[in-house]
């Protein structure tokens, strides 16, 4: 693809009607993923599943990216095609989990930091040789109001490595998708999450500017303003939209092209209505708001896999399907009867 700004391949993931999926899972994830159907996880059933997932027919109406781990970055379809070009060749932009995971953030008990930046610049010169045109950091933001968490201290630490990943990706020439997540994890309520969220993007972009990031060669992935997941108060989609929106109005500067929601834990069905909500009722907002989503897109179609290759034409129906649900999310047009009709 003759994309050459970084500006104009933001753009490119974040076109009308299109959005990312993130088939990044860690080895340890996908196993994870894998056991819940019975399936045991090895590097050829790994392979076998992304390819089923990458070559589903017309995917490219509804996909702009493709997140990879790196073991799928250097595999190749059973036709001998290696998955960046098979993903080069639909129209595809393929992007890179380049982060190495959270781990305990020293002198913060119950908070991390997630690691990686060592060795980044060659890591990423050399994805970007490969065919990579975009990369993807996690930072990990856990709420626990009876700890105090997350603190000052945790957030700092975890912009200023964003920042820095984000500065390195845009001298390799790699579009960065900086991906701040307050988790659901806890029993915290909407408005528990709305203010860390605020705080936690206010750290982000203080630290983008520092470290010289233009706000027009990022992605933001961050989590939508919801209830923790053990908690008890209702929160209708309408809320959710417009606290998550006005949390974004305070946080994100207007440069930034697209915000790619993390679906977070989320059902496939709540991710596609909120998005959708999201879009139906603000249409003036100076950002594309767009998906980025793992379970949220493939939850259905490892179910229907199964591990069994008899059933991939299956799996990819049902992958097709959420694909084009939240495409139409993605222009606030989608609604249940949809989901009924297919």
């Amino acid at each position: 693809m003759k994309l050459e700004r970084l500006e104009d391949v933001a753009r490119a993931l974040v076109a009308p009607d299109k959005g990312i999926l993130a088939a990044d899972e860690s080895t340890g994830t996908i196993s994870k993923r894998f056991a819940s159907i019975g399936v045991a996880s090895d590097v050829s059933r790994r392979r076998d599943y992304r390819e089923l997932l990458f070559t589903t027919p017309e995917i490219e109406q509804f996909i702009s990216g493709v997140i990879l781990y790196d073991e799928t970055a250097g595999q190749g379809a059973a036709s001998g095609k290696p998955f960046v070009e098979l993903l080069g060749s639909k129209g595809i932009l393929p992007g890179i989990k380049v982060d190495t995971g959270a781990k305990p953030l020293a002198g913060a008990a119950g908070e991390t930091v997630t690691e990686g930046l060592d060795g980044l610049r060659d890591r990423l010169v050399a994805y970007r040789a490969l065919g990579c045109r975009f990369a993807k950091w996690r930072a990990v933001i856990r709420i626990d109001a009876a700890r105090g968490l997350p603190s000052r201290y945790g957030l700092e630490v975890n912009a200023h490595a964003l920042a820095r990943y984000a500065a390195l990706c845009i001298e390799a020439g790699v579009v960065p998708i900086v991906e701040p997540e307050v988790l659901m994890d806890g029993a915290h309520d909407l408005e528990t999450c709305f203010v860390v969220t605020e705080r936690t993007l206010h750290q982000v972009f203080r630290a983008l500017a520092a470290q010289r990031v233009p706000p027009e060669q990022i992605l933001l992935k961050p989590n939508m303003v919801i209830r923790g997941s053990d908690c008890s108060a209702p929160a209708a989609a309408e809320e959710v939209a417009a606290r998550t929106v006005a949390c974004f109005r305070r946080t994100v500067p207007a440069a930034v092209p697209g915000i790619v929601f993390l679906s977070g834990g989320q059902s496939e069905l709540d991710a596609t209505a909120n998005l959708n909500t999201i879009n139906a009722g603000y249409r003036d907002l100076p950002w594309e708001m767009s998906f980025s989503y793992g379970r949220a897109l493939q939850a259905s179609a490892l179910k229907a896999w199964g591990g069994d290759p008899a059933h991939t034409a299956g799996a990819q129906a049902a992958f097709a399907h959420r694909a084009r649900m939240n495409s139409a999310a993605r222009s606030g047009s989608w609604n249940r009867a949809m989901e009924e009709a297919s």
